[in-house]
């Protein structure tokens, strides 16, 4: 299989395969924290400011470069500043790396998870504020103040009974994990998206606060408009009925994650743009890093020539040249403007053959030129008013 591509397209071995496995997993795991980060203008925007400094560099435009290359050299802590609840974020779910329990997570018995809807319809129609979460596999201790370890089984009753007015902790959260009631009088942080808030109150921002900072599922219900609302994954939904809210859980926890196949559909995109993006990283930095030597054909140019006089031919019309750089500036050279250039000046004065150095083949700066084949080129000359066809004799000495 490798001798029937061309010799420019680099084969990974066995190593390079795992480097690109290791790159693209770590690849995939960015993607889904993109996903879900609120800082996804923010990144938009320095990948549009990365595009116009390629493009400045590409049209050589010094000045625009040499702005957005002082900005680029200190890019490292504008991300640290910029994305530092993100990235800790990011290094929490590596730190608690492993597959979410849901069973354990939430209520998994039928009749238990009925009475957490039940519980909920029951504090709306009453209207009766409550907040109640769900938690996923993020750690909530970092976000959270405050709380009353209770550790009872979850009840309709028990729950009722902490959401009452009389209770001196009806305005904090109840954190459900599994079918146990683990705390409650809890803290949470408010979300300061009033977009998204919209009517809602302190429970809602709470509820949104802690959903936007960790996987948590968060319950809020209302105590001036008797509604239920979940918050998860950075945004706030308002159910139609609160007896949706069984079919909102049992859509995430009572089926398995994703019913298609992983090999189909949206499950597929991420990895796919992660192994792509390894693959093509791998390609430019790798082999693309590699000093070599290739050996392209340049066309011939003619410069200085006198008015008076035209081509009628050039031997030859090309020339080989050998230049040397890494691989990636090599492939870019070959679809550069890639030129000999000859002085034809002498010409007025019968000169026809002309010598060819190094220092006539015009080439991007990346790389440099190590050889050129022929070292000597003819040029037919006619004069310029002259019948190409015609039967005169050739102007040439």
């Amino acid at each position: 299989m490798p001798d029937l591509l061309p010799n420019w397209i680099p084969i990974p071995g066995w190593l390079d395969l795992v480097d690109i496995a290791v790159v693209a997993a770590i690849g995939w795991v960015g993607i889904g924290a993109v996903r879900r980060t609120r800082a996804r203008p923010a990144l938009l925007g320095l990948a549009t400011l990365a595009a116009v400094y390629f493009f400045a560099r590409g049209l050589n435009l010094q000045l625009t470069a040499a702005l957005f290359q002082g900005f680029f050299a200190v890019v490292v802590l504008v991300l640290v500043v910029v994305f530092q609840e993100d990235l800790r974020r990011v290094f929490e779910q590596i730190g608690s790396w492993r597959r979410r329990d849901r069973d354990a997570a939430v209520p998994a018995e039928v009749e238990v998870l009925d009475q957490l809807v039940r519980t909920v319809a029951h504090l709306a129609a009453a209207r009766t504020g409550a907040l109640i979460v769900i938690p996923g596999r993020e750690p909530l201790d970092r976000h959270v103040e405050g709380g009353v370890v209770l550790g009872g089984r979850l009840s309709e009753p028990l729950l009722l009974s902490l959401f009452d007015a009389s209770s001196p902790g009806h305005d904090g959260a109840v954190v459900l994990r599994g079918t146990t009631i683990e705390r409650f009088a809890l803290h949470l942080p408010l979300s300061s998206n009033h977009e998204a808030l919209g009517p809602g109150g302190t429970r809602h921002a709470a509820a949104l606060g802690l959903a936007e900072r960790t996987d948590a599922i968060c319950i809020a219900v209302s105590e001036e408009r008797g509604t239920v609302s979940v918050a998860r994954d950075g945004a706030l939904r308002v159910l139609r009925h609160p007896e949706d809210l069984s079919r909102e859980l049992r859509a995430d926890f009572d089926r398995a994650p994703d019913d298609s196949p992983w090999w189909t559909g949206r499950r597929l995109r991420d990895p796919v743009i992660a192994a792509i993006g390894a693959l093509a990283l791998w390609a430019v930095f790798v082999p693309g890093s590699d000093m070599t030597e290739k050996t392209v054909t340049a066309p011939i140019r003619i410069a200085n020539l006198p008015e008076d006089l035209a081509i009628e031919s050039i031997e030859p019309d090309g020339l080989s040249v050998t230049l040397r750089g890494l691989r990636r500036d090599l492939l870019l050279a070959e679809s550069a403007d890639l030129s000999v250039e000859i002085d034809a000046y002498l010409s007025r004065f019968g000169r026809r053959t002309f010598a060819v150095s190094e220092e006539d083949v015009r080439t991007p700066d990346t790389v440099t030129v190590v050889g050129v084949e022929p070292e000597r080129i003819r040029i037919s000359l006619r004069p310029a008013g002259a019948d190409p066809m015609g039967s005169g004799p050739e102007d040439e000495l």
